[in-house]
């Protein structure tokens, strides 16, 4: 069998076995065997093994288990309450202050956890309400909380920045830099919006918080905003790698949690480990079948066959492949995790990228921005999820107010596109 009757087979089969229900990383793995058994069935089984232990060795992917033990710990804690309170306190009174206030502390819970999901729990309990309570619509607040948790994906620490730095072999430092202009660049849209659709609905605006009680709220939360400072700030400085500065956010959450705010009990430990050993060992699975899938297309050629002239026209004009790569990413990511989406395509476009002499921290910026809109796009996106099952709301209601929030995001990238200094300004600063 030729090798694209043999691409459209195996492609067939993995859509068969997501339909029928199963994990990812099954129609991964039945992927990378079934095209071994019909291309290459001299090959060793244990070449895959290989590749999957290969996949998950690197030691940077030290940092995504620790930035998650570091999210667990602040969510069963009071992290989260102090950094909304801080952030209502001093823009709650404005023109959509409510919305703005949302979107600003799920970027800097964002900043903390690393985590979209872990943004949705902690952010969207205690601001749901209150919105709805202000006169916005439920949709509104829901998609609100969706789209703002995503600026987590960005702004570092990131999961998405690690995943493509191991992948790609970008340096995971300077995409946590690069990834904080396009993050504060959504936040910006995010917040005109949101003024926008108060000024539209004459949404009436909170009453202003005194200086005293401003000066309270940023007593209680300046410990908590250390975690970005000494994340951003040890890595920009060379102080620490990206894997110690994880393990420096767990240090300071159980610093924060269980000393100071005493809100953390040791017996409590056991439970936040294994929550964070159960969706550590759902990253490092995926990690793994998705580099074995990844290496087998490339050994068999599949991308040249299937995409080489697409790929070779592209990468004589930079501006066509960063939007091809743009569109690939956003359409995987709304119907596959967005962790197997860099792992399957990146290889693909990393030949491209280098002939087009593309700048990679600019080029995984604009992956992980498409992976982040992807996780809050229908039908798929796995935030959308989280939230029907936080909220306890019907998926289609769930959706209803995500479009124009999915327009902000592709403006964003439509920006990035075209100046690429959003993201490239700070990582050149370093050099």
């Amino acid at each position: 069998m030729a090798t694209p009757d043999v691409a459209l087979v195996v492609g067939a089969v993995m859509i068969v076995l997501l339909l029928m229900g199963y994990p990812m990383m099954v129609p991964l793995t039945a992927g990378a065997l079934l095209l071994m058994a019909a291309k290459f069935s001299g090959l060793n089984e244990s070449t895959l093994i290989q590749q999957m232990i290969g996949g998950v060795e690197q030691t940077v992917l030290v940092a995504v288990p620790m930035f998650i033990l570091a999210a667990d710990i602040m969510i069963k804690g009071h992290t989260a309450n102090r950094l909304l309170d801080l952030v209502s306190k001093f823009v709650g009174h404005i023109r959509g202050g409510l919305p703005v206030t949302t979107a600003v502390s799920c970027t800097l819970f964002g900043a903390v956890s690393g985590s979209t999901q872990a943004t949705v729990v902690a952010m969207g309990r205690p601001l749901r309400p209150q919105l709805i309570n202000a006169g916005y619509s439920d949709r509104f607040a829901i998609a609100l909380i969706i789209n703002a948790s995503d600026i987590a994906l960005l702004i570092p620490p990131s999961i998405g920045m690690i995943i493509y730095g191991v992948v790609s072999g970008t340096s995971v430092g300077a995409l946590f830099i690069a990834g904080i202009g396009p993050g504060l660049l959504i936040l910006a849209l995010f917040a005109v919006y949101c003024y926008g659709i108060s000024v539209w609905k004459g949404i009436p605006v909170q009453p202003k918080a005194s200086w005293n009680e401003r000066l309270i709220a940023l007593k209680r939360a300046s410990l908590a905003t250390g975690f970005p400072v000494i994340i951003i700030g040890g890595i920009y400085t060379g102080t620490f790698s990206p894997t110690e500065a994880a393990s420096m956010s767990v240090a300071y959450a159980l610093f924060l949690e269980m000393i100071l705010y005493r809100q953390v009990r040791p017996s409590q430990l056991p439970e936040i480990a294994l929550s964070t050993g159960m969706i550590t060992a759902v990253v490092f699975i995926l990690v793994a079948a998705g580099m074995a899938f990844s290496w087998m297309i490339s050994f068999a050629q599949i991308p040249s066959l299937l995409l080489g002239d697409m790929l070779a026209e592209a990468s004589q004009h930079p501006y066509q492949l960063l939007i091809l790569i743009a569109v690939a990413y956003f359409v995987g990511c709304m119907f596959v995790d967005p962790i197997v989406v860099i792992l399957v395509l990146t290889p693909i476009f990393s030949p491209a990228i280098a002939s087009a002499g593309l700048d990679p921290v600019h080029v995984g910026t604009l992956v992980v921005l498409q992976a982040a809109i992807g996780s809050a796009t229908p039908p798929f996106g796995c935030d959308i999820f989280t939230a029907v099952a936080i909220f306890r709301r019907p998926y289609l209601e769930v959706i209803r107010g995500t479009p124009p929030f999915v327009m902000i995001l592709l403006f964003a990238t439509a920006m990035l596109i075209m100046f690429p200094q959003i993201a490239l300004f700070l990582p050149n600063l370093m050099r």
